[in-house]
């Protein structure tokens, strides 16, 4: 019986240690920088996309968008085209400056406080697109923009 065991028990390390191995030269190959490169074009693409349905033209907010922030997503303490603006703008900014990977944390740290204000005020039931959101959000502010980035080599953390 002791035999099958420390048998089984050999296994076990042999295939942890095969396990362990694979999961280690995974990080070497994603490393943070992939990780952080990734993360910077998918948020800035979601972010980017919604921009682009508010406005015609390059950055000509819509009367559409106007009325979408008079009725749905109406904020408080600031006026529906005040507010129109600023996320329409939002919308178009800090994602280029993500995939630009130039201000990357201060970027992701503007979109995280937009991310906010729509779970709070406009959508509180889409609490799993929005985590999916923040989780983006919070790796590039930890991490920074990567080695492929612009603020690399400005030296800009």
């Amino acid at each position: 019986m002791d035999a099958i065991r420390k048998t089984s028990s050999t296994a076990d390390q042999s295939l942890r240690s095969i396990w362990n191995r694979i999961a280690d030269r995974l990080g070497l190959i994603v490393g943070d920088s992939l990780l952080v490169l990734v993360a910077r074009l998918a948020i800035a693409a979601i972010f980017l996309m919604s921009g682009r349905t508010k406005v015609s033209g390059f950055l000509t907010v819509t009367p559409s968008t106007y009325e979408l922030f008079r009725t749905e997503y109406s904020l408080p303490l600031i006026t529906p085209e005040l507010a129109a603006h600023l996320a329409t703008y939002s919308e178009h900014l800090f994602p280029l400056l993500l995939v630009l990977g130039l201000f990357s944390r201060l970027s992701a740290l503007a979109l995280l406080g937009m991310t906010l204000v729509i779970q709070v005020f406009v959508y509180p039931d889409a609490w799993p697109t929005h985590l999916s959101w923040a989780g983006l959000l919070l790796l590039i502010a930890a991490r920074g923009g990567g080695a492929v980035s612009l603020d690399r080599p400005l030296g800009i953390k």
